[in-house]
């Protein structure tokens, strides 16, 4: 039986680039994908027995799937220049190999390689794809198998029903039900593999989901629901053609596939321009004369699959230097890290573990990570750490793994260990990265280590070029360098049966933890060319110095006063009895006032009240959630209580009585979490507690910031930027009249009350600058006329007159709304006044209520991005005088367009002066920025 074996050679271009060191010919040009293309096509010859090949590139251009959905792979970032670079050297290295290339225009590889194998499998021909891209196994037939070079896996038609849970022929629609985020194939909204597989049991086919879509209960139904529209596309897209025309490019037919040998002069001059000299060696004898031989390379400690065994190239140095962050082009002693090839090492004894901080001292950057108890940064302890100095090495140390019987053999001592890693982990000039890192600064600083010399940040990297996505580490190898990670749960399993990390095997933890400080060291390599102008500004000028001062404001924390909050629980106590007593009258009954079944009976059962128009649930009862109550509280009093009583519930759940068991034994003040990489304007999320979710408009609200005080001997200092996106919204639009407002120091709010309704400053009431206020705020978050009537409870024609009065007045921002629409609509994202991208997904959805919401956040988010720019670049300048002044004071708090600080009384008048100022000249834009500041002895008296 003839045997045909088909390489996909993009997927492979991709994943030797991300694999392999920045190694670099005699010239300096890049050729690390050269490198592991050789590498892998030299394996496949020595592994596999065939008759025929092909390998299979993406041609240039748009496929037949960009004019189906415009939107297709809109989310991958361009080729790297370093990779395009070498496309042509792979192309004629594929050829000089023996190697028949195809390339067709208007498909995409997957499609011819369907096409080759269908064709061959019709005439009995067995059929293997190298691949690693998951989409390929919808070919797998008794005729057709995979295999993936980088991992060894092999799937036949059992292997496919194993790994994926459905046979080939359903994984079509299991890849539409589940969608792809690489490609941007929409599929449904949190349907996973298991969820696909286990729904595609049940009803067969995509057909057979769709059609029962109303069966299913549930989030799951809701959301498969809502992606009925889109399903039937979704399909075309992830469909492998089989029936590509080849004729162009076979007119022979497949025996033009068959597999030829390697041409000598052309591999002589390739490996030459490359500086292969191994290579090189073993074809011309003469290149033994002129290239003197490599170094020796170290050999790893620990077993490890060598997947591509050939030795390591020459690689010169580069043309000029790499930037620091980044580790420049490795050289003929380093160890080669061919595509997705492991040498993972576990240091269990303290010569190995010193051979390694020799190697660490001498690397231009490390990755490294924290293995350790807890995700809780003030809590957790350390379990071991990993390095890795190169793409494919790295190493485990092991401390503190264990079992019933105690702690494991074959693990340094603790302190031992970190003693000797204190001189590298303190040193700034001793380049380090990581993921998340802000986590592993605190668990080292638990354990007395000041962790210095952080050049690089692979979270940030990727929520500053991608801020729209997610950031973890498994989703970004899988992203970006189409590796499949082992992930957490997989090691110590969910829920109440998880185990913690130190109660997982070395051997076990040691592949992991390496693996996670290889991928990130693979990341940064990836992401460093892409970082490049604004972006790279934002990445090192904002972002990588915010975590340093997010690192300090969580490590201070902020005392709180228990028994304020003892006092402030009980009052509301007090008024939910008094709210439920007076619903329980109303309703003529007592009831559950916390069971939606319970509360449509007594609504729209007992007291009739009117449900037309109302939302439902996914079930067909009618929705009570807040947006019901506030529509039916206009007419009814018992709406209204409910309203008041969940607010207060909510309150005394979520704050006053559970601030009090939050607060950290060993330090006495409660220590929130700040998120960097959460919401895609760039603003910071505040965890455990939420600062930025204390209700302000509530006199109980604010009570609650009566609870966060300042020591004996201090102040609470609040400072907080006035009407900063109203200011932003003035720079970007660069309307004279509201440049002029600003710059004159009016108020905003009445100045434009003067212009909306053409009367003088001074004659300007107090509705008119209420409804004022609701115009400027309420524009520059896209608000309709529809929605001003609402908020001002005045008939829609009116709002309208009053949306055109603001225009005609400010013709300039309605000319910026309009740039910013058309700009959002040509590019997919919008940007702030720093250059910080702002990604907008559903900009060209075809679902017009999603694409107007794209349209709005395209308005707003410049303002809101930019405003977020600003306070951490408030923190950053902040911090840094406090630093360099001396001052005892402390940054403890940041809630949105405010910094909190406890204040000695000392030093009271000097910091609020001193913070004003800062604040006032981190950046200029076209108007003043003004920070109003106050002191008190807790927070709410610092207003």
């Amino acid at each position: 039986m003839k045997t045909l074996l088909l390489v996909d050679g993009s997927s492979y271009l991709y994943r030797a680039f991300h694999a392999m060191p920045d190694l670099r010919s005699p010239a300096g040009d890049p050729t690390g994908a050269v490198y592991g293309m050789v590498n892998m096509l030299k394996r496949l010859e020595k592994d596999r027995v065939f008759d025929y090949s092909a390998v299979v590139f993406d041609a240039k251009g748009k496929t037949f799937r960009d004019d189906l959905y415009p939107d297709y792979k809109a989310n991958r970032p361009p080729m790297p220049p370093e990779l395009a670079a070498q496309v042509v050297p792979v192309h004629q290295a594929v050829q000089a190999l023996g190697w028949p290339l195809l390339m067709v225009d208007g498909v995409e590889a997957d499609d011819v390689i369907g096409t080759l194998a269908h064709q061959a499998a019709a005439l009995g021909w067995q059929v293997v794809v190298s691949t690693g891209d998951k989409d390929m196994a919808q070919l797998v037939n008794p005729l057709v198998s995979l295999v993936n070079t980088m991992t060894s896996e092999t799937l036949d038609s059992a292997g496919v029903q194993e790994k994926f849970g459905v046979p080939p022929e359903r994984i079509i629609d299991f890849l539409a039900l589940t969608g792809d985020k690489v490609d941007n194939v929409p599929g449904v909204d949190g349907c996973g593999p298991k969820t696909a597989a286990k729904w595609l049991a049940e009803f067969d086919t995509l057909d057979g989901v769709m059609t029962q879509a109303d069966s299913i209960k549930g989030k799951a139904g809701e959301k498969l629901r809502a992606a009925q529209g889109h399903l039937p596309l979704s399909r075309q897209l992830v469909t492998i053609k089989l029936d590509v025309d080849l004729q162009p490019h076979l007119p022979s037919g497949l025996e033009a596939l068959q597999h030829g040998s390697p041409r000598p002069a052309e591999l002589i001059a390739l490996y030459r321009q490359c500086g292969f000299r191994t290579w090189l060696r073993e074809l011309d004898s003469s290149a033994s004369d002129t290239a003197s031989p490599p170094a020796a390379a170290p050999q790893a400690q620990g077993s490890h699959t060598d997947l591509f065994a050939d030795p390591a190239p020459v690689a010169s140095a580069p043309a000029q230097a790499a930037p620091a962050s980044v580790a420049p082009a490795h050289h003929a002693e380093t160890p080669s890290a061919a595509p997705d090839a492991r040498h993972y090492t576990t240091l269990t004894d303290l010569a190995s573990l010193q051979a390694w901080i020799h190697r660490l001292r001498a690397a231009p950057v490390v990755s490294f990570d924290t293995e350790t108890t807890s995700l809780d940064p003030l809590h957790a302890k350390l379990v071991g750490l990993s390095f890795s100095i190169t793409p494919g090495e790295a190493a485990y140390l092991p401390l503190m793994h264990r079992d019933a019987g105690g702690l494991l053999p074959d693990q340094l001592d603790l302190a031992t260990a970190l003693t000797e890693l204190k001189p590298w982990l303190e040193d700034p000039h001793c380049k380090k990265l990581g993921q998340n890192l802000k986590y592993d600064r605190h668990v080292l600083a638990n354990h007395g280590l000041t962790l210095a010399g952080v050049v690089d940040d692979t979270l940030l990297a990727s929520y500053v070029l991608e801020s729209h996505l997610t950031h973890n580490m498994d989703d970004l190898a899988e992203r970006h360098l189409g590796v499949s990670t082992v992930s957490y749960e997989a090691l110590c399993g969910k829920g109440a049966k998880q185990i913690g990390f130190d109660e997982v095997d070395i051997a076990t933890a040691s592949h992991y933890a390496s693996e996670d400080a290889d991928i990130t060291l693979r990341l940064a390599h990836t992401f460093a060319p892409q970082l490049h102008g604004a972006l790279d500004d934002v990445y090192r000028r904002i972002e990588l110095p915010t975590a340093d001062v997010l690192f300090t404001m969580e490590r201070t924390g902020v005392l709180i006063d228990r028994e304020e909050l003892a006092r402030q629980s009980h009052d509301i106590g007090l008024r939910i009895q008094g709210l439920e007593n007076r619903v329980y009258e109303l309703a003529g009954q007592p009831f559950n006032l916390n069971s939606p079944k319970q509360l449509q009976e007594i609504l729209f059962g007992k007291l009739g009240i009117s449900s037309k128009g109302l939302k439902k649930t996914p079930t067909g009862a009618i929705s009570v959630n807040e947006d019901t109550l506030e529509k039916l509280a206009a007419d009814h009093p018992l709406p209204k209580l409910l309203l008041e009583y969940r607010g207060l519930a909510k309150l005394k759940s979520t704050y006053t009585d559970k601030l009090p068991t939050m607060i950290n034994p060993d330090t006495g003040r409660v220590h929130t979490h700040y998120s960097q990489a959460v919401a895609v304007t760039g603003r910071l999320a505040s965890s455990e507690p939420n600062l930025q979710n204390i209700p302000v408009r509530t006199e109980e609200g604010r009570r609650v910031r009566k609870a966060f005080i300042a020591p004996p001997g201090c102040q609470i200092v609040s400072a907080d930027y006035s009407q900063i996106e109203l200011r932003i919204m003035a720079h970007l639009s660069d309307d004279p009249r509201l440049l002029q407002a600003f710059a004159d120091g009016e108020d905003i709010h009445r100045a434009t009350a003067a212009e909306v309704f053409a009367v003088p400053l001074a004659e300007v009431n107090s509705q008119q600058r209420r409804y004022a206020k609701t115009i400027n705020f309420g524009l520059i978050y896209g608000m309709s006329a529809f929605g001003l009537a609402a908020q001002l409870e005045i008939e829609r024609s009116a709002a309208q007159g009053f949306i055109d009065r603001y225009f005609a007045r400010y013709p300039g921002v309605a000319d910026y709304m309009a740039r910013t629409r058309e700009q959002a609509s040509e590019q997919g994202y919008v940007e702030t006044v720093f250059g910080r991208r702002l990604w907008l997904p559903d900009i060209h959805a075809a679902n017009a209520m999603k694409r107007q919401g794209a349209e709005r956040a395209a308005i707003n988010a410049p303002m809101q991005g930019t405003a977020a720019d600003l306070i951490k670049l408030a923190m950053i300048a902040v911090q840094g005088w406090l630093d360099s002044s001396g001052l005892r004071s402390r940054l403890i708090m940041q809630v949105h367009d405010e910094l909190v600080l406890e204040v000695p009384d000392a030093e009271l008048e000097t910091v609020k002066a001193g913070v004003v100022a800062a604040m006032a000249q981190v950046a200029e834009l076209k108007v003043p920025l003004v920070a109003d500041v106050g002191s008190g002895e807790n927070w709410e008296g610092a207003h």
